[in-house]
C-alpha cells in the first residue's frame, strides 16, 4: 500500500464499500457526537467523511487535534444509511471507519478559518494567503485560471501560433506607465527595466520572419492598483500576426473568445461572432465611455440642439452652450413615478463627482399626449418635448437626466450616470457576456496640462491616413487602426495594426513633439529593425487576470490571482518591498537617501 494514499478524497463511492483504503489530507472540520467522532478529510480534489468510535486508541488524539492539521488515515469504506447520505459531496454515499491515524503535520491555532466562506479583512487574507487559498471558492478560482490558460494555449497552437519568450530585463521606455527599474551591477549608473509589455519585441518577432506569435507574458507597470488592475504586475495573452489587416485579427480571436467564455462562463450566454463593432466617437457619445457595458439597455443622446431651441427656456444651459458646453440626455426607464428623493440623489451624486449636477424631467401621458414634468419640465414647449421623446426614444413613464458640461466632462458624468442607473434599476442582465470591439481610436489627444499634443493610445499604431496627407491634416482628426475588446464594461484587450514604415513613424512622432533624433535615441532598435524590410503586422494582448475575473464572476482581480499585492503594492505574505543590506547596495553603486521631512 502507498505510504500516503490509495485514493484521493473525492474518489470513494459505494463501489469501494468494504475496501480498506488510505487517505491523506487536512482536517477540514470535526463533529463530536460523544460515542462517535466524525471529521471531514480534505485534499485538493474533495472531501471524505471519516468516523471513529470512542473505544479507539486514537480517539482522544483526533479529539484534540486542531483544524487544518495534515493527517494520514487507513480505514474501511462503509455505505451510509439513506438518511445520512450527503448529496452535495461526490463521496456523500460513503464514509471511512478509521483503523489507523497518523499526524503528518500539526497546525497551530488559525488566524482565519478555512471551513466556510466568511468575509475576512484583506490584510489577514493576503498575509495568510496559503490558508486563504485552501478555501473552496478561492481554490476553485485558481483552478479555473489554470484551466483557462491551458485552454488558451491549446487554441493558439491549433491556430498555428508559435510560443516564444521575450526578455524580462530590457530598456526603459518613455511611453506608458512608470517602469520598474533594475540597477546594473556591471554597468554602474545604468538600469534595466522590467517590460510593461513585450510590444517592441513581439513586433521584432514578426520582422524576424515568423508569422504568428503568442506568449502568456508577465508585464510590469509601476502604477496604482484598483479592483480590475493589479499593482505592479499582470499576465496577458500576447499575440502578433504578419500580413494581416484588422479584420484578420478579429476573425481569429472572436471564435477563441466565444469558446473560452462559453466553456468556462458558468452557463452564461456569450455573444456569438461576429462581435459588435462600435467606433470610439460613437461609444463616447452613446455610452460615455470607451468600455461600454452593453447589458445596460440605456443609450445617451446629444440634445444640445434641442436645448438651444427658441421654445426651450433654460437660460443657464444656453449660456453654457454658447461657451462651448454640450448637453447629454440620459434616459431613466420607468422612473417618472419615483419620489423626488430619487432624482435628488443623482443630482447630489453628480456634484460629488465634480459636475454641475443633473437636471431632469419626468414624462407622463395625458389625453394621448406625452408631457414633460418636474423642475425644468415647464421650460419645454410641447413641440420640444415631442422632439426630445423622438430623439431619445423615450416612452411615457420614463424620465431623462441632463448633463450640461464641456464635452469631456459630459461624456464622463453621463457614462457614470448610465452605469449607476443600470445597477439601481436592475437593468443589467447578469446572465450574459456581451462583447464588442471599440475601433477607430484617435491617434492623438490634447494635453490640457502641458498644452501639447500627446498620443492617446499606442504610438506604434498605423494611422488611417497615408504619408502624403499626414502633414497637412489636423492631428486631432487622425484616427488609427487601434481597437479594444470590451466585455461587460471591462476592457479585455487593446490592440492595433502596427506602423511598419520608418518614415511614417518619424512623421507620427513629430506631431507629438519628438524630433527624428529623439526617435532614434528612444526607439532606435525598432526603427533599425523596420528599416530592413518589415511585413504589415498587428496584434493584441488580452489580460488573463481580467478574463478569469469575469469568468469567476468576481469584482476584484485579487480573487483570481495566486499571490497578489494589496492596494499599496505590498506583498504582505513575503513582506515585499523590503530593505536590502549595505553590501548589496555597494555592489550596485547605489546609496539610499533619507526622505526629506516636509
Amino acid at each position: 500500500m502507498h505510504k500516503y494514499r490509495t485514493h484521493t478524497c473525492s474518489e470513494l463511492t459505494k463501489k469501494e464499500a468494504g475496501k480498506t483504503v488510505k487517505l491523506s489530507g487536512w482536517i477540514h472540520r470535526k463533529r463530536d457526537h460523544g460515542n462517535l467522532l466524525f471529521f471531514d478529510l480534505r485534499d485538493h480534489y474533495g472531501l471524505t467523511q471519516c468516523v471513529t468510535e470512542n473505544t479507539s486508541t486514537f480517539f482522544k488524539e483526533i479529539e484534540k487535534i486542531k483544524p487544518e492539521s495534515v493527517v494520514c488515515i487507513t480505514g474501511k469504506v462503509v455505505k451510509r444509511s439513506n438518511e445520512t447520505i450527503n448529496k452535495d459531496l461526490l463521496t456523500g454515499e460513503v464514509e471511512v471507519t478509521v483503523s489507523s491515524f497518523t499526524i503528518l503535520s500539526p497546525a497551530k491555532d488559525l488566524p482565519m478559518p478555512v471551513f466556510g466562506e466568511q468575509d475576512y479583512p484583506e490584510e489577514t487574507r493576503l498575509k495568510y494567503r496559503f490558508l486563504d487559498l485552501r478555501r473552496q471558492e478561492m481554490h476553485d478560482n485558481i483552478i479555473l485560471r489554470s484551466k483557462v490558460i491551458s485552454f488558451i494555449r491549446n487554441k493558439m497552437i491549433e491556430n498555428d501560433f508559435l510560443e516564444f519568450q521575450t526578455p524580462i530585463l530590457t530598456a526603459s521606455s518613455p511611453e506608458g506607465a512608470r517602469d520598474f527599474l533594475v540597477p546594473s551591477r556591471l554597468h554602474h549608473g545604468k538600469f534595466y527595466a522590467l517590460p510593461q509589455a513585450p510590444q517592441q519585441f513581439k513586433q521584432m518577432v514578426m520582422i524576424s520572419g515568423f508569422d504568428k506569435y503568442f506568449q502568456i507574458a508577465p508585464c510590469f507597470r509601476d502604477e496604482d492598483g484598483r479592483a480590475d488592475r493589479s499593482p505592479g504586475e499582470h499576465y496577458q495573452l500576447d499575440i502578433e500576426m504578419s500580413f494581416v489587416e484588422q479584420d484578420d485579427i478579429f476573425n481569429v480571436l472572436e471564435p477563441i473568445f466565444f469558446e473560452i467564455f462559453n466553456k468556462f462562463g458558468k452557463n452564461k450566454v456569450t455573444s456569438k461572432p461576429p462581435f459588435k463593432r462600435i467606433k470610439y466617437k460613437d461609444s463616447m457619445l452613446k455610452y460615455g465611455t470607451d468600455k461600454p457595458d452593453l447589458r445596460i439597455p440605456i443609450e445617451i443622446f446629444d440634445v444640445t440642439k434641442i436645448i438651444n431651441r427658441d421654445d426651450v427656456k433654460i437660460d443657464i444651459f444656453k449660456k453654457s452652450i454658447a461657451k462651448g458646453s454640450v448637453v447629454r440626455a440620459i434616459p431613466a426607464p420607468n422612473t417618472s413615478k419615483k419620489p423626488r428623493s430619487f432624482f435628488d440623489v443623482y443630482n447630489n451624486w453628480a456634484k460629488e463627482e465634480g459636475a454641475k449636477g443633473l437636471a431632469y424631467i419626468t414624462l407622463s401621458k395625458t389625453e394621448g399626449k406625452i408631457l414633460g414634468k418636474g423642475p425644468i419640465g415647464k421650460f419645454f414647449s410641447d413641440k420640444a418635448i415631442d422632439e426630445l421623446v423622438k430623439t431619445c426614444k423615450l416612452n411615457e413613464n420614463d424620465s431623462v437626466f441632463f448633463s450640461c458640461e464641456t464635452k469631456s466632462n459630459a461624456e464622463k458624468i453621463s457614462g457614470l450616470a448610465r452605469q449607476k442607473l443600470g445597477k439601481a434599476l436592475n437593468l443589467i442582465d447578469e446572465s450574459k457576456f456581451e462583447f464588442c470591439w471599440i475601433v477607430d481610436f484617435p491617434m492623438y489627444q490634447y494635453n490640457e496640462k502641458d498644452k501639447k499634443i500627446d498620443f492617446s493610445h499606442n504610438p506604434f499604431s498605423m494611422p488611417q491616413i497615408n504619408s502624403e496627407d499626414f502633414e497637412k491634416t489636423d492631428p486631432l482628426s487622425i484616427v488609427a487602426y487601434q481597437y479594444d475588446l470590451v466585455c461587460n464594461g471591462y476592457e479585455i484587450s487593446s490592440g492595433a495594426i502596427r506602423n511598419h514604415l520608418p518614415e511614417l513613424m518619424y512623421q507620427v512622432f513629430s506631431k507629438a513633439g519628438y524630433s527624428k533624433k529623439d526617435v532614434d535615441i528612444k526607439f532606435g532598435g525598432m526603427i533599425r529593425a523596420l528599416s530592413y524590410g518589415a511585413p504589415p503586422h498587428g496584434g493584441m494582448a488580452p489580460g488573463i487576470d481580467r478574463i478569469v475575473m469575469l469568468l469567476a464572476n468576481k469584482d476584484n482581480i485579487r480573487e483570481v490571482t495566486l499571490f497578489p499585492m494589496n492596494q499599496n503594492a505590498e506583498d504582505l505574505l513575503m513582506k515585499a518591498p523590503s530593505e536590502v543590506n549595505e553590501v548589496q547596495l555597494k555592489e550596485l553603486n547605489i546609496k539610499v537617501l533619507e526622505k526629506k521631512k516636509k
